[in-house]
């Protein structure tokens, strides 16, 4: 089986601060916040010059995390209901841990999958892509390194 479990859900906000205000009001915790950027975060999106600001969330039991994202570059835009790139505020994807990520890739073409940039490495943890699947949604793949 591919599917270990789901790792998180990543939202695009355009008010980060009222996004972590609202889900922490929910019930969720707030575990930290950061900034990426460079190649890593360009090659995993598909974007180019990929700057954003994330809060990571979690769930109070610490098995669901939430992933609030505001992009400062590429520009926010609105899109489509289908086919909408990574930056659109709204929905972003839902992230899966699989076991082994070329070979879901390679599973997941047939069934109409494409890869949104590649198959970035990132550090020594994690092999991650966001591949686009049905409806247009993006649904991304990490596969940690040992």
């Amino acid at each position: 089986m591919a599917v270990q479990r789901m790792d998180n859900v990543g939202i695009v906000v355009e008010d980060m601060d009222a996004a972590i205000a609202f889900f922490v009001e929910l019930g969720m915790e707030l575990e930290g916040r950061s900034e990426v950027e460079g190649l890593f975060a360009d090659r995993c999106t598909g974007l180019d010059g990929v700057r954003c600001d994330i809060a990571m969330l979690r769930t109070p039991d610490g098995h669901g995390r939430l992933e609030l994202a505001k992009y400062r570059s590429p520009a926010v835009i609105s899109a489509g209901p289908r086919n909408r790139p990574h930056n659109v505020p709204g929905t972003h994807r839902v992230m899966f841990a699989v076991d082994d990520i070329e070979d879901t890739v390679a599973r997941l073409r047939p069934h109409g999958a494409e890869l949104l940039g590649g198959i970035a490495r990132f550090e020594d943890s994690y092999l991650l892509c966001y591949v686009r699947g049905p409806e247009g949604v993006i649904v991304g793949l990490a596969e940690q390194l040992r």
